[in-house]
């Protein structure tokens, strides 16, 4: 009997030394999963929690309505385990973050300038990757010298890392690491469109990307590491390079809804990634308003795969145009594919078709600057079912304003390769200029970030875009800028005449007198005394771009920029500048011009003839904001510039270009009192030039040569006129305003 106590005794001990032993070492491992846990937290720079449980479970999963594959390879494919490695081997760089990973000092001595590689004897390279390196070039970020950049870019075609692609380059980690700059890619920009290849579809670009940021397409907000890598959106090979057409909305129709609510026409994965959404579209589709399409027939074994339902899709899929349908409705479906990103994207801003996007995970593009709650409409893929009340629920303002932001995104970052690569550069430029960045207002309001240059000012008000928004008012002074090509030989030259009329108006802060004459400059007695200061300012290199430099004496927001032969008078000038201040960000002014396509040569043509329709007012005689010589001179490529230079001929006409490309709006004619010509005055050089035969086709080159630069014609005609009296009534011409303007 005792003995059978002590082994009960002793078996009972056992088993309570064995429960202790296996309590120890789960301690144990739940220990050290939290203390590798806190060092992860502190290595990606979160806060650590002491109580932070490891992360054995997996996150929640998409639901699919429709059948799952169940053969093996897909379910190890699919496993926590196999999804594991490949995310930690995406990037060895995944840490990485501007203050980590970046060379300030690169760019302290020349700014922010990019060097991209010479491009490599034999090396094949796309017609989308050329287009990149050419928007590159030819931007004001460019730099020839290795030595002078900030940033480079490989002269290596890295857009398309699937490697069953055509376009897939071989060898590339043996000859980025062969680059004499490469620096385990510090300091480098590498852009990508497609990664990874069937059947998972990772994010690896296949080689060691170092310190280098990537502007990937299709980037998951995993992989995603933010304030140093750009998400850029997917685009096709047919996008154009610079320029771009315009987005679909052509009216602010009320209410603002089209023939369809909701469409979508694509491909259906029938098994694999991307096929969980595509698969339950069918369960939305109602054949009226939603009008959901998709097709199996793709690649070469799809009838092999095809289920019960391929057939009467494929049957329904072709009876509808994708064009037609996406023109006309006013929310697209954009489901992730096989990647995160979709062409359909673009494709719905373009057409001012709300997207609806289904893409879990995908870091939207340019989601660092661009708020796309203004513009979106984003879904869960796991709550498909929800999708059409949720937007039936929308208001027709909120879908208006939703539609009017599709369109704004659409021209100012994303109609061309050159606004893709541009936005990206400038969101770079911002992180290293932090001090003088934009704001969200800048990059989320008409005309955007690439046309508000930081370097001209960090305060709004000083841009003529913004002060709607501010609910301020431009100063209440102008500076007028009198150019001058010919000498000062008589007191009754136009130009002293105009100075007068200029400087009395109660609006006038001080007048520039802007001397581009070979002639020495005249005595100060020679000049007429006015209430006003007059400062007379010699060129340096005597060339018409001259008269647009941003000149640190003109201190208003408005210039009034005169021909040395413009005749105005007090009355004109005042008026003028009355409307200007209603339309600060346009060209408010007298002499106007028009455009039109001649289609027997087709090209652009320039008429001076006078009508009531026009697209430019001429800067002999017009107002506009000061922020425009900053543009003029720092925006547009040196090219143009020197080809209004060496024909001393055209600036009006870039200048106007310009205008209209920021604002898409025409600009303001005045009325004035007499016809505004071109006065021909005797030994000047001035008219010469307007008698010179070559003087029209020149300007008709000069059109056609900077619509080719912006990439489309940015001018918009207009018939409209201000005038400051309606009838011309002698019995109430001295209780008018602006009398004067009434008398021949």
């Amino acid at each position: 009997m005792q003995a059978k106590k002590r082994y009960l005794l002793l078996s009972a001990g056992a088993g309570l030394l064995l429960l202790i032993y296996l309590a120890g070492v789960r301690f144990g491992r739940l220990s050290a999963a939290r203390r590798q846990s806190r060092r992860w937290a502190a290595a990606d720079g979160s806060p650590s929690a002491p109580d932070r449980w490891p992360e054995w479970s997996n996150s929640l999963q998409s639901f699919s309505v429709g059948d799952q594959p169940e053969n093996e390879e897909f379910s190890q494919r699919g496993s926590p385990r196999h999804k594991r490695e490949i995310n930690t081997s995406v990037y060895k760089g995944k840490k990485c973050r501007m203050d980590s990973c970046f060379d300030f000092s690169l760019c302290h001595k020349n700014g922010f300038k990019v060097y991209v590689y010479p491009q490599q004897k034999g090396e094949k390279m796309s017609e989308s990757y050329q287009n990149i390196l050419a928007a590159i070039e030819n931007s004001k970020f460019y730099t020839s010298d290795p030595r002078q950049a900030c940033l480079f870019v490989l002269s290596l075609d890295t857009l398309d890392r699937d490697q069953l692609s055509p376009q897939y380059v071989h060898n590339l980690k043996t000859k980025v690491q062969s680059l004499y700059l490469w620096n385990n890619g510090r300091n480098h920009l590498i852009f990508n469109l497609y990664s990874g290849t069937w059947p998972d579809y990772t994010e690896d670009l296949g080689f060691d990307i170092g310190q280098a940021m990537l502007a990937k397409a299709s980037i998951s907000t995993e992989n995603f590491r933010s304030n140093f890598d750009v998400s850029i959106p997917l685009f096709s090979k047919e996008h154009p390079r610079t320029g771009g057409e315009k987005g679909y909305m052509l009216f602010n129709n009320i209410p603002p809804l089209r023939k369809y609510l909701l469409v979508f026409k694509g491909k259906r994965y029938l098994t694999g990634i991307g096929s969980d959404t595509r698969n339950a579209l069918y369960h939305v589709h109602n054949a009226e308003d939603i009008v959901l399409l998709t097709t199996c027939k793709h690649g070469k074994d799809w009838q092999k795969h095809k289920d019960a339902r391929c057939d009467r899709d494929n049957s329904e899929y072709e009876r509808y145009d994708y064009r037609e349908m996406l023109h006309n409705s006013t929310f697209c479906l954009v489901p992730r594919g096989r990647r995160l990103g979709s062409f359909r994207f673009l494709e719905a801003l373009q057409a001012a078709c709300i997207p609806v996007m289904l893409s879990n995970g995908w870091e939207l593009p340019f989601s660092e600057v661009i708020d796309w709650n203004q513009a979106i409409v984003v879904g869960d893929e796991r709550l498909l079912l929800q999708i059409p009340s949720t937007i039936r629920s929308i208001n027709h303002d909120k879908i208006l304003a939703l539609k009017q932001q599709t369109q704004f995104l659409w021209e100012a970052y994303f109609s061309s390769v050159e606004r893709i690569v541009l936005t990206t550069l400038e969101i770079i430029q911002d992180r290293i200029l932090n001090h003088i960045s934009r704001n969200g207002l800048i990059w989320n309001k008409p005309p955007g970030g690439l046309f508000s240059q930081p370097q001209y000012s960090t305060h709004l008000g000083d841009f003529p875009f913004y002060y709607s928004y501010l609910g301020i008012k431009p100063s209440s002074k102008f500076t007028a800028v009198i150019h001058v090509v010919t000498p000062l030989v008589s007191q009754s030259q136009p130009i002293l005449k105009l100075l007068v009329a200029v400087a009395k108006s109660q609006y006038c802060a001080q007048v520039i007198v802007l001397w581009d004459c070979d002639k020495p400059l005249p005595a100060k007695h020679r000049w007429p005394s006015t209430t006003v200061p007059v400062l007379v300012i010699e060129g340096e290199n005597k060339v018409m771009s001259s008269r647009f430099l941003p000149y640190d004496a003109i201190n208003t927001h408005a210039v009034l920029s005169l021909d040395e032969d413009t005749v105005l008078s007090t009355t004109e000038v005042d008026f003028a500048f009355i409307v200007w201040q209603s339309f600060p960000e346009r060209i408010v002014g007298y002499p106007a011009r028009s455009h039109f396509w001649d289609s027997t040569k087709e090209r652009w043509g320039y008429t001076s003839k006078w009508t009531n329709d026009y697209s430019m007012v001429l800067t002999g005689a017009a107002f506009y904001h000061r922020y425009y010589h900053y543009l003029y001179t720092h925006y547009l490529p040196s090219s143009l510039k020197n080809m209004v230079d060496q024909l001393a001929n055209c600036e009006d006409i870039l200048m106007n270009f310009l205008v209209s490309a920021v604002t898409k709006l025409p600009p303001v004619k005045v009325t004035q009192k007499k016809q505004y010509k071109e006065t021909m005055m005797q030994q000047s050089s001035r008219a010469s030039r307007w008698a010179d035969p070559d003087h029209f086709a020149q300007r008709q080159t000069c059109m056609n040569t900077f619509a080719t630069w912006f990439g489309f014609m940015p001018l918009i005609h207009s018939q409209m006129r201000l005038d400051p009296v309606l009838f011309k009534d002698q019995v109430s011409i001295l209780r008018k305003k602006y009398r004067d303007i009434e008398r021949l």
